[in-house]
């Protein structure tokens, strides 16, 4: 097994290895390297999606088993760019976030595959938030030590992209129905490497003791100054057989825009958070 740091606060390749043939050394020793580095990118894996499957159980037990991230009907068509909820969800993901900070529990992490890439563009990128915490002024630590953040997917995602009502929408409508909205602290602490972290992201419009606006404002702020460094942003051009698992508890992410006349074929196992330390407070 050959490991290279990216030149970055976060992330590594890894190499030399097998995902599906794995023994329980292997996995031990991976799990401790995803803590430490927060993203693995194993290139070349061409997993199939019960070995991505098997693979992301390693990590715990799964929010769902496989969903498809892809611009692609099952009949092999191509989706309208600009009138179907399924790529209008693909849009909202170019935005930063953390997957699940809208449900109750946030999920823990994710493996993602590339089945099928575009010529050009399509890259998804991850933002370190152990670090961009770690860079901000005291005066802002000491501003958000306190405060916590409404996340709504429901508003994210009909705020921008006018999502037609669920029940008459291909779209499963995942996230959109969770009532009270999850309220999450800005500031928050690692279960398992005790860092201090940012919990940010597209799903913010509300936050305790400020208007909507001023809310808005500051979710933005923090994500721009997060992604304003380079050593702590990470964008992967995916090549057909990439694998990779990162650390949603830490790391945002996003995918990039590709021209959607062509077909990029991504496959998402999301890693169920714990459900104490990974709970929303108000549904502690």
């Amino acid at each position: 097994m050959k490991v290279e740091q990216l030149n970055r606060s976060f992330g590594a390749k890894v190499s030399e290895l097998s995902l599906p043939d794995l023994n329980q050394d292997e996995v031990q020793y991976i799990y401790k390297l995803w803590l430490q580095y927060a993203l693995l990118i194993f290139p070349q894996q061409n997993l199939t999606n019960s070995q991505q499957i098997e693979f992301a159980k390693n990590f715990g037990a799964l929010e769902f088993d496989l969903s498809p991230i892809s611009n692609v009907r099952n009949d092999g068509s191509i989706r309208d760019a600009n009138d179907d909820d399924i790529v209008k969800s693909l849009k909202g993901n170019m935005e930063w976030h953390h997957d699940s900070t809208y449900m109750p529990i946030q999920a823990k992490g994710a493996v993602f595959t590339a089945h099928k890439v575009p010529k050009k563009g399509g890259e998804t990128g991850w933002a370190d938030m152990r670090a961009a915490y770690e860079g901000l002024s005291l005066a802002m630590k000491e501003k958000i030590e306190d405060l916590s953040a409404f996340h709504s997917y429901e508003w994210s995602q009909k705020e921008r992209f006018g999502h037609k009502d669920p029940k008459v929408s291909e779209f499963n409508s995942y996230g959109f129905d969770i009532d009270p909205k999850p309220l999450r602290p800005l500031v928050k602490t690692h279960s398992e490497t005790g860092q201090k972290c940012l919990t940010i992201g597209r799903h913010i419009n509300k936050i305790e003791g400020m208007s909507d606006q001023e809310a808005q404002n500051l979710a933005k702020e923090l994500e721009e100054f997060a992604c304003s460094n380079e050593n702590w942003v990470y964008h992967h051009s995916w090549e057909v057989g990439d694998a990779v698992i990162w650390d949603n508890r830490c790391l945002m992410h996003q995918a990039t825009m590709w021209d959607l006349n062509e077909p990029r074929i991504m496959y998402h196992s999301r890693i169920e958070g714990d459900p104490i330390s990974e709970a929303a407070s108000n549904y502690l």
